[in-house]
């Protein structure tokens, strides 16, 4: 890492630091604009099948952001127009979410990278891009790195998803059940619920039906009655509850097993990891010794995507979960705009 590089992050902690207080009473605001409400831009990736896509802003490298698991483009609606103000910035739904048609395919890595090189390609988006991923996204903006290596030449991972999470949590606790017993007792209740949510989408929801409860999430009090309103009816549908049962069955497993397998080194590439620096709390089933270890973890394997590059850096972000883009925006931009300059320069 060069020291100019180092004294650009130390200078937009201190930064990001002075303007927490500020950030804060900035995100208490609802979020009301109206282009959360409807397609932006429908680009189509197959035949009778399409992404909306939203960007703002001129220039490049231009700036593509991926959500987490079923996230919106409304997730960036702090960070985006920010960096828009520097050069393009684009957001997108990935198939079955927000505005996007339902997929065809399940919700791997694989095939959403796949989503989102024709998507570019259609959009007539050419490289390079800077990539920026929160939670899912982060493991598959790093999987199109590996891909299509020369098209991008910077990337932010925002609180990312790990293909190793699961595997190394597990090895934590000589006492747990064996690996397949964990996934039974800990990921397929949750694919159970999500398939009956498949089936009354299918049939329709009966609203205020236990059913409805459990399905669709309560309006968000950050966004405007307008936009939780245009949100109800796309998660109403069965391609939504379709992509959200298919993104977390494949997410530690088939897409995991895809990031292992294409790993790449990004050799100088400018990259930062964001982390949360509040993690969840002590369950009652965990010793304070396992839960710190737990925690303990997130960090090193952090450090580890950090390495990918010789000028990775992993950095903690204070005074916030893992929802960074909406609780602490500012570190989001700071670090996007840290990776744009220094793209910007080679």
């Amino acid at each position: 890492m060069t020291s100019a590089y180092k004294r650009c992050m130390a200078i937009s902690l201190a930064i990001l630091v002075s303007s927490s207080a500020a950030v804060a009473e900035e995100n208490k605001k609802v979020i009301d604009d109206p282009a959360y409400t409807h397609t932006q831009r429908l680009v189509e990736v197959e035949p009778g099948r399409r992404l909306n896509l939203y960007c703002l802003g001129h220039g490049s490298p231009t700036v593509i952001f991926d959500s987490g698991v079923t996230g919106e483009t409304v997730g960036w609606t702090l960070v985006q127009p920010v960096i828009a103000a520097h050069t393009r910035a684009c957001s997108y739904d990935r198939a079955g979410t927000g505005f996007s048609d339902p997929g065809t395919r399940t919700g791997t890595s694989a095939n959403i990278v796949d989503d989102l090189h024709r998507m570019l390609v259609a959009a007539t988006i050419a490289p390079p891009y800077i990539l920026v991923g929160h939670s899912y996204g982060g493991m598959n903006v790093r999987l199109y790195k590996d891909h299509f290596p020369s098209e991008v030449v910077g990337m932010v991972l925002v609180d990312p998803a790990h293909e190793d999470w699961v595997r190394r949590v597990w090895a934590l606790n000589a006492l747990q059940p064996s690996y397949e017993q964990l996934v039974s007792d800990s990921f397929e209740p949750m694919w159970r619920d999500e398939r009956e949510c498949v089936r009354a989408a299918t049939v329709g929801f009966v609203e205020g039906s236990e059913l409805y409860k459990k399905c669709i999430p309560d309006p968000d009090p950050r966004l405007s009655d307008a936009i939780n309103a245009a949100y109800l009816k796309t998660r109403l549908s069965p391609g939504y509850q379709q992509a959200q049962l298919t993104e977390d069955e494949n997410l530690h497993f088939a897409s995991s097993d895809q990031l292992r397998a294409a790993r790449i080194w990004y050799g100088d590439m400018p990259l930062i990891v964001l982390a949360a620096d509040d993690r969840p709390k002590l369950r009652t089933h965990e010793t304070q010794a396992h839960h710190d270890a737990i925690n303990r973890l997130w960090y090193v394997l952090f450090d580890e995507l950090a390495a990918l590059s010789s000028r990775g850096i992993n950095r903690v972000v204070p005074n916030t979960g893992h929802d960074i883009p909406m609780t602490q925006p500012n570190a989001v931009s700071n670090a996007i705009l840290e990776v744009l300059q220094e793209a910007q320069k080679k």
